[in-house]
């Protein structure tokens, strides 16, 4: 035989034995399903109404305001744990304080009209401005809000402010104000098995 010869028989062998092994490879059964899944998170979604708690002129030593508030969760998780920051500013009218604002205004946090009626915790402004706000939840919300908020759920709370008469003069505050920001911060609750 010829080398033209061998080299066409043995370029036919190849092919036939790769279509034999290709082919063989589709010579068993096969089925195959394909499923359509989803991961969907869900919502916190605190809401305070009103926006602005407290705005009161001309107060005096001895004088209290009682407002109440709502907490809303208008998500789809429920709310573990709610943590308020609190900040504020004093407006000095004559540069004379020696004091600070802050110290002489007394914060009832006095009950949630919704779960409960009595007086929870209570603090000056300047010590929730320096406590954590993990601590404040601790001592306020754990029991404000009884255990958190459900999806859906509203709370109305009741707060008194009171600026403190302490016997003493406090002329130095005559004229002064206080500008109060309270932040709330809504944490979920543990992840579980789904």
């Amino acid at each position: 035989m010829g080398l033209k010869k061998q080299l066409l028989t043995g370029v036919t062998a190849a092919i036939l034995g790769v279509s034999l092994i290709g082919g063989g490879t589709y010579a068993y059964f096969s089925d195959s399903e394909t499923t359509q899944n989803t991961f969907a998170a869900g919502t916190l979604d605190l809401a305070v109404e009103p926006t602005k708690l407290i705005d009161v002129d001309e107060l005096k030593p001895g004088d209290s305001m009682t407002r109440d508030f709502e907490l809303s969760n208008s998500g789809t998780l429920n709310i573990k744990k709610v943590l308020l920051e609190t900040s504020y500013e004093v407006i000095d009218a004559d540069g004379d304080n020696t004091e600070d604002f802050g110290d002489h205004i007394l914060v009832k946090f006095l009950y949630n009209a919704d779960k409960m009626d009595e007086v929870i915790y209570e603090a000056t402004l300047s010590e929730l401005e320096d406590m954590e706000p993990e601590a404040v939840s601790d001592e306020v919300f754990a029991e404000f809000l009884d255990g958190g908020l459900e999806a859906g759920d509203t709370d109305d709370l009741v707060v008194e402010f009171v600026f403190v008469d302490n016997g003493e003069e406090q002329n130095q505050f005559q004229g002064d104000s206080l500008e109060l920001e309270w932040t709330f911060n809504a944490l979920q609750e543990d992840g579980e098995e789904k």
